[in-house]
């Protein structure tokens, strides 16, 4: 047991101290485009913009959604809002928006009544609107996302001026209770354990990003990977096009902006919980091996030092707690970017539970189901797979 200690303790220092060094000196890196330097006026020459906005039953936040991105102070946009077969008020919502003054100028309602084979909801209605899109530029975001002012017109500036063909700019996420913070700590400190941000613009390296929120690519680019076409069953589908760019070598960056878009991703931590449950087998290509693997790999990257620390015998404690602190080092440099306190770092072992709880869920869920259902929607489980 104390050679196990030695080595479990050993291996779990390393690599988080590792992740922590890395992040810490990567992701400076990382442009804020809220920098006096992309706050750059814009006349009617500015490239146009199309944003796209899929929504299915989104009442609750599609009016705070369009009428922010209504008042943007670009001055040469269009937004093409797609109501996906939605069975509440989204499509009266939509066309109302639509009937005022300021839609009349930039608005335009696509409504999806069917959805045909071989499509999921989603990818068929931004690919629906981009076969009307007029825009250099298309912008597909999502109806619970706020948009600040200035928004289109910095990143505009610094995609044009950084010659990139897809821009992700990261969301600023409305947390409201202890639970959102804990999972949505917990979920930003796995995306940087899992991911290196700063490295997407370097072509050679093999990381890639897409964040829903917020997927800004060049028309050209757009049609030169295929379109939403390719990626017409994929259910991480925003992830999945920041792939496709990255493997047709074309230029990716990412950038930091807080309060320049916002949205409340989920009510409690079991609203985080709920969300993920459609993403996370899906994320594992369907595949229950690569699901258990996964679900054995968090529990012992996440419980392991907490575990170990109060087991381990004297100094072969030494790696556990190389480990916690790297992980708290990690909480407290996240905290600099996000609403979330480094005191989360002591909820970090419940926030774990629920994240195994969720990619155990998820494949369960699909594999008796025989499926993933969102939304009212069920996409078949052999569907998918053959698109994994």
């Amino acid at each position: 047991m104390h050679q196990f200690h030695s080595i479990a303790g050993g291996l779990l220092g390393a690599v988080w101290f590792w992740r922590l060094v890395d992040a810490a000196l990567g992701m400076p890196k990382v442009d804020d485009i809220n920098r006096p330097e992309w706050d750059v006026p814009t006349g009617q020459s500015a490239p146009r913009v199309t944003v796209v906005v899929p929504a299915r039953n989104e009442a609750e936040g599609i009016q705070q959604c369009l009428s922010s991105l209504l008042a943007l102070d670009y001055p040469n946009y269009e937004v093409i809002a797609v109501n996906d077969r939605s069975t509440d008020r989204t499509g009266e919502i939509m066309d109302e928006i639509a009937a005022t003054e300021a839609g009349k100028k930039r608005l335009k309602v696509i409504h999806v009544t069917e959805l045909p084979a071989r499509w999921l909801g989603k990818t068929h209605a931004m690919w629906t609107a981009g076969l009307q899109a007029t825009g250099e530029w298309i912008l597909f975001t999502d109806g619970d996302v706020v948009y600040r002012a200035d928004t289109i017109r910095r990143a505009i500036a610094y995609a044009e001026k950084s010659a990139a063909d897809h821009l992700v700019l990261f969301p600023t996420m409305i947390m409201k209770s202890a639970g959102e913070r804990m999972m949505i700590g917990l979920f930003q400190i796995m995306f940087v354990f899992g991911n290196r941000p700063w490295k997407v613009a370097d072509p050679d390296a093999f990381d890639f990003i897409g964040v829903g929120a917020f997927n800004m690519i060049r028309k050209s680019a757009y049609e030169k990977i295929g379109t939403f076409e390719i990626m017409r069953l994929e259910v991480v589908d925003d992830l999945w096009l920041g792939k496709a760019v990255k493997q047709h070598r074309l230029a990716q960056r990412i950038v930091f902006g807080s309060g320049l878009i916002s949205l409340r991703w989920a009510k409690g931590a079991m609203g985080v919980v709920g969300n993920l449950t459609k993403n996370f087998f899906a994320l594992m290509r369907f595949n229950w091996a690569i699901a258990l693997g996964a679900a054995l790999a968090l529990a012992f990257l996440n419980l392991g030092p907490f575990v170990g620390i109060a087991l381990a015998p004297g100094w072969q404690k030494l790696g556990y707690g190389v480990a916690l602190a790297s992980i708290a080092g990690m909480y407290c440099g996240m905290s600099r970017k996000s609403k979330v306190s480094p005191i989360y770092f002591f909820a970090h072992p419940i926030g774990a539970v629920l994240l195994i709880y969720t990619l155990v869920k998820s494949t369960w869920l699909a594999l008796t189901q025989g499926g993933v259902t969102w939304r009212g929607t069920k996409y078949g489980l052999a569907e998918l797979k053959s698109k994994a």
